[in-house]
């Protein structure tokens, strides 16, 4: 079955909403991140004068690196509310494991 209730599970057709909420709400997470990623990386490695019409080198690396790290944090932080909830009961694991993106 398919995340918006279509397969061979649901052969009538019926469009699951909750499923359709959950997937509005992980495209709109996903939407945010780029969009921080695209603006945090381009603020820090891409010079405000372009000089040519492609990235250089430099700037290549340095936007690599960027999303990298930024990887890096979200599953850093990802684990430690993990942590946090299963020392507080939560019991840990399900939805979201590993960090927004789920990475």
């Amino acid at each position: 079955m398919s995340m918006f209730g279509r397969g061979s599970a649901a052969p009538s057709g019926n469009v699951n909403p909750e499923r359709i909420e959950m997937a509005i709400q992980e495209l709109d997470m996903v939407t945010d991140i780029f969009n921080r990623i695209v603006s945090t990386c381009h603020a820090k490695c891409i010079s405000t004068r372009y000089a040519e019409g492609d990235l250089t080198k430099g700037e290549s690396v340095c936007i690599d690196r960027c999303v990298a790290k930024f990887f890096e944090a979200n599953k850093k932080v990802g684990e430690r509310l993990q942590n946090v909830g299963a020392n507080a009961g939560g019991g840990g694991g399900g939805a979201g494991s590993g960090g927004v993106l789920g990475f």
